[in-house]
């Protein structure tokens, strides 16, 4: 297969940074570089350049991009390394919960174009969602690669306002936890009312995955699609009059979402 993307440098190979690069290596990815050495042997086998830390990569490797997918606690020590070994030109694109723009190009010494984006863990089998914004002195090509490269995992859209980054995270970063939690939740429900604990499970999964398929494929909002399945006096109008409660759902989500903004807020630098 001909590389349909340039060769980039992924600094962290944990679950949201090896997704996105198989996602890469799926598209045509140039001989690229990675720095984990904890990485699966998966990942590790389709990458060209292993090296343990940035001070260990080859002068003369040249990636277009540097993907920051390291723990925001750990980005400081490599992130230091870092800005010294990539060339004139890279942009850096930042996976990082709660690290700014401007705290990651201090960090790196220079000027350099930062994107921050926050993609979410459907993006392992290419149904991720991912939000970004460019920092200042970032080119109309630098945006258009990181666009190119998150597009390799799912969808993509753009703001302008970096703090809007904070609430992205607790709806669709954080998101995906909040369905896994209904699964877990329907399915326990499920043995309660005296189903087999297997056939609940697989109830809970797959009414889960094909509501969300029925959703995505069809131009109706969910409020629309809620009403659609929910006759007067049946069965799913009794269970929303509980869910829906003001104290219920409403009060539980919002809150949810506010925790995890506020949180996303608390480990900004």
């Amino acid at each position: 297969m001909s590389a349909e993307l340039p060769p980039v440098l992924l600094v962290g190979a944990g679950r949201m940074g090896g997704a996105l690069f198989s996602g890469w290596v799926a598209r045509g990815l140039a001989p690229s570089a990675l720095v984990d050495p904890a990485a699966s042997p998966g990942i590790a086998r389709d990458c060209d350049i292993l090296v343990g830390a940035p001070a260990e990569l080859p002068a003369r490797f040249a990636p277009a991009a540097a993907i920051l997918a390291v723990k925001p606690q750990m980005a400081d020590a490599v992130m230091s390394v870092l800005g010294r070994a990539l060339p004139g030109g890279c942009v850096v694109l930042s996976i990082m919960a709660g690290r700014r723009i401007a705290g990651i190009s201090a960090t790196l010494g220079g000027e350099r174009g930062v994107v921050r984006a926050m993609p979410n863990t459907p993006a392992a089998i290419g149904r991720g969602i991912s939000v970004a914004c460019a920092g200042a002195g970032v080119s109309s090509a630098q945006r258009d690669l990181c666009d190119t490269l998150l597009a390799a995992v799912g969808d993509v859209a753009w703001v302008d306002d970096e703090a809007l980054i904070d609430p992205v995270t607790a709806v669709s970063g954080s998101g995906p936890a909040y369905v896994f939690l209904l699964a877990e939740l329907l399915e326990q429900a499920g043995v309660a009312e005296g189903l087999p604990a297997d056939l609940a499970r697989k109830l809970a999964r797959k009414t889960i995955a094909g509501a969300g398929a029925l959703m995505d494929a069809s131009p109706e909002d969910a409020a629309a699609l809620r009403r659609a399945v929910t006759s007067p006096r049946g069965t799913t109008e009794a269970a929303l009059a509980v869910l829906m409660d003001a104290g219920a759902w409403p009060r539980a989500v919002g809150e949810a979402v506010r925790a995890a903004a506020a949180r996303a807020r608390e480990l900004a630098s």
